[in-house]
């Protein structure tokens, strides 16, 4: 940001140099030569009212024209001609100074129908009078220029450093260090937003511990419930009925489960980012997935497949995961259609650099119609009765891991989960895996 203010600076700073800066330098230019004609002109002046006051009455110069008066008016290498009346010749000619002007600047003053004046002086002198006034009005350019480059400089540095350390702690904030920053800026609108964000730490801060306190009673109070629920199982499976005890038995698996899948919730929502997770095999955390959804699709009539690299690890929570892949099976056994396949394989998408996991669930369905696409995924949105909010927990799961989840064809319905890789290959130091 600092370089763009800056260059945005600069550049308006030389334009209006330029813009002010050429016209001074032909302004100087013109000033000195305007100094020179009036000096010589006014030379010119003085010279005529001495010939002036040697004429007599009839307007003519007697006995000559006494020249002792006039030689200090001519400037060092100079040449005055003057032409006057006498009473012989109505135009004399009187040359004074140097026979020859090397460049000459030239003045001439009329003094009526048989007299004039012309003076001559070199012109380098004047040039290089214009030159030095020329560099004086480009140093003082420059030096403005300067001036203004240093404090652009500091403007942005002013302007700049604060946002960029407001938005660094917008980014803490967002990483969840809500840890108050006592520095200020002295730029009001900064200060403002500071202030902003310590009163929304302080509220963010009091949420979420609000939350963890609320998850922890719930989660208690579910096991609690469980627990209860297991005991009442646990008697079932003493009756004599196989059957009964059969039943029991897979209600009490399902009860462990479910009190696993909360505990690892609860244990996710403390921990970390994904990025510091150890990579997990994604096959073994959805092979279970799939038994316990197989005896539902098979009540259902139809086929739950799972298929794809054994080998292919992913750093992500795999709880959060098992729960984002249940909801999207649970949706194609509830809206989709003939066989249900889960495969997991590497994508390459777009820009990306390395490989990543993808896990595909899709079913042989009707799919998705086009006026729910754009909010499937919308909390509180369904299209088919539901509460609306399993999509939308499935996508805040995954993403809570730095994935993505997308609906990446309506009919028949293909939902993608992307996370990223951790081939065996590319962590052994060879080539990197070619998507398939």
């Amino acid at each position: 940001m600092r370089r763009r203010i800056l260059r945005s600076m600069l550049t308006v700073l030389t334009i209006t140099t330029a813009v002010l800066g050429i016209p001074l330098v032909y302004t100087a230019w013109l000033w000195v030569e305007d100094i020179t004609r009036n000096d010589l002109q006014n030379r010119l002046d003085r010279i005529a009212a001495e010939v002036i006051a040697q004429e007599q009455a009839d307007g003519t110069v007697h006995d000559g024209l006494d020249v002792r008066s006039v030689d200090p008016l001519v400037p060092t290498g100079g040449r005055l001609t003057i032409v006057y009346p006498t009473p012989m010749d109505s135009a004399s000619r009187l040359d004074i100074g140097a026979s020859e002007v090397d460049g000459p600047l030239v003045e001439s003053l009329s003094m009526g129908t048989s007299g004039s004046l012309r003076l001559e002086v070199p012109s380098r002198p004047m040039h290089e009078t214009q030159r030095q006034a020329v560099a004086v009005v480009a140093l003082a350019v420059l030096a403005s220029l300067g001036a203004a480059v240093t404090i652009a400089v500091f403007t942005a540095r002013r302007v700049a450093d604060p946002l960029r350390d407001v938005a660094a702690r917008a980014a803490r904030l967002a990483m969840g260090d809500f840890r108050p920053d006592p520095r200020r800026h002295g730029i009001s609108e900064l200060d403002r937003v500071s202030d902003v964000l310590d009163s929304a730490t302080v509220e963010i801060a009091g949420r979420l511990q609000r939350e963890h306190a609320l998850v922890a009673d719930v989660s208690h109070q579910l096991r609690s419930r469980l627990t209860a629920v297991r005991l009442r199982l646990d008697e079932l499976s003493a009756h004599s009925d196989p059957e009964v005890v059969h039943e029991a038995e897979e209600a009490m698996a399902q009860v462990d489960r479910l009190t696993e899948a909360i505990d690892d919730l609860v244990r996710a929502s403390r921990d970390e980012d994904a990025a510091d997770r150890d990579p997990i095999p994604v096959m073994d955390e959805l092979r279970g997935v799939a038994e316990e959804w197989k005896h539902p699709f098979t009540e259902a009539g139809r086929a739950l497949i799972l298929t794809g690299d054994e080998s292919l690890r992913a750093p992500i929570t795999a709880s959060r995961l098992r729960e984002a892949v249940t909801v999207l099976v649970d949706n194609a056994l509830m809206h989709g259609g003939g066989t249900c396949t889960v495969s997991v394989r590497t994508v390459r998408p777009g820009n990306e650099r390395e490989p990543l996991v993808c896990v595909e669930v899709a079913d042989e369905g009707h799919g998705v119609r086009d006026e729910l696409a754009p909010h499937i995924f919308d909390r509180g949105f369904s299209g088919g009765g539901s509460t609306g909010v399993g999509l939308a927990l499935a996508r805040a799961l995954i993403e809570a891991d730095g994935g993505r989840l997308e609906l990446q064809r309506r009919r028949p319905a293909l939902f993608a989960v992307f996370l990223g890789s951790f081939a065996p290959a590319r962590l052994g130091g060879g080539p990197n895996p070619e998507p398939r």
